[in-house]
């Protein structure tokens, strides 16, 4: 049996796990000969019925409304679930195949067969807040840092070091690498989704169930369902199928920077009078709307849109709840209104630099994400200049 496919007895039934590279020819062969050999009772796939969705319908990203998500906070998530999809995709065209394509051979496979199917994973929206929610500033940072630099790679792959991506060895290097750089995040995008594969794994009907999931994933998960059919842990996975709620710190750390902001000013009223703090408040305006509208110029935002991020950043500084990115994108949209080529075209466009200034989805986002950043950097340079304004 090859090393990649696990054959687990559990209380009598049979779950036979396939660990796969996703962007890998060997993997597509291998999970339709699995499906094929073992006839099972039910297949389980390694994806959330929303990417299940988005793989059997292409034309789904022609239904994306940017302005809808921006207004609902889901920038970030969009640009994060884009940028990785980007990357698979670029790994994939160096070989010829494309991002998941072996989830939609197993899917294939079963509908051929009339086998019954089953999504498994957590959906992707859930995995990646939990993923931000749970990191410290210098985490989040690390995470930011990650994805930019993951979304401009030049880095190419051939097929060996596709299909060295199911080695037990090279991947338990890959997984230690990511627990000391990003444990938070290796925590919630391996550990929690292997509990919860397995939970849905053990939960499938059937008494001869395949289940097709990432080689990442293949110890973890055989190592859960054997816990939860030792009596040794338990199938419920409520715990981490939600964002954690904000702790009362983080909170209270979301009106702390404009409470700082506020009390500088008034600071500086009461030690040097109306003028001093006239002089603060334009230099914190300055350097908050200034770097806002810098990270959109260097977007190659409309200037409607960059005026918009001078004026907005302030604005998004005292309101937690809020970010300049959204006023920015907003503008953006609303003059440069995305056409249907754009969304047709996102899941590519967004695998190239120029791809992202082209799209006009992508750009939104580009614009979102600058303008955010250089209001943030605005406000931790702001902060030192206004101090060092009443200690003059």
């Amino acid at each position: 049996m090859s090393h990649t496919v696990k054959n687990i007895e559990i209380n009598g039934r049979t779950i036979i796990l396939v660990g796969t590279a996703h962007i890998s020819r060997e993997s597509i062969d291998e999970v339709i000969s699995v499906i094929a050999t073992e006839n099972p009772d039910r297949v389980c796939v390694e994806l959330d019925d929303a990417r299940y969705q988005s793989m059997t319908n292409p034309a789904g990203w022609q239904e994306l409304n940017i302005t809808k998500v921006l207004k609902e906070g889901k920038g970030f998530l969009l640009l994060a679930n884009l940028v990785l999809s980007s990357f698979q995709k670029r790994m994939g065209d160096d070989i010829g195949i494309k991002p998941g394509d072996e989830m939609k051979a197993a899917i294939e496979a079963a509908r051929a067969a009339n086998i019954p199917l089953s999504m498994v994973d957590r959906p992707i929206h859930t995995t990646l807040q939990r993923a931000w929610a749970k990191n410290s500033l210098w985490g989040k940072a690390k995470l930011l840092a990650t994805l930019v630099s993951s979304a401009f790679t030049t880095e190419e792959f051939n097929r060996e070091d596709i299909e060295n991506l199911k080695d037990q060895g090279a991947m338990d290097s890959m997984m230690a690498e990511l627990a000391t750089y990003l444990p938070t995040v290796k925590e919630v995008l391996i550990d929690e989704r292997d509990q919860f594969l397995a939970s849905k794994i053990s939960r499938a009907e059937g008494q001869r169930v395949v289940a097709i999931l990432g080689a990442g994933h293949l110890p973890g998960t055989e190592k859960w369902l054997r816990d939860i059919a030792a009596g040794a842990a338990t199938a419920d996975t409520a715990s981490i199928e939600s964002v954690p709620p904000k702790t009362a710190g983080a909170k209270l750390a979301g009106y702390l920077f404009p409470a700082i902001i506020i009390a500088l000013l008034v600071a500086g009223f009461f030690t040097g009078g109306a003028v001093t703090s006239l002089e603060m408040l334009v230099r914190w305006l300055l350097w908050n709307g200034s770097l806002a509208a810098l990270g959109t110029i260097l977007a190659l935002g409309h200037p409607v849109a960059v005026i918009v991020s001078f004026l907005g950043a302030p604005a998004a500084t005292l309101n937690p709840f809020i970010g300049v990115g959204i006023f920015s994108g907003l503008a953006q949209a609303w003059i440069k209104k995305p056409q249907v080529r754009d969304m047709e075209q996102l899941a590519t466009d967004v695998s190239s630099f120029k791809g992202f200034y082209r799209n006009r989805i992508a750009h939104v986002l580009l614009i979102f994400f600058l303008s955010s950043m250089g209001g943030a950097i605005g406000n931790f340079i702001a902060v030192p200049a206004l101090i060092n304004s009443l200690v003059k």
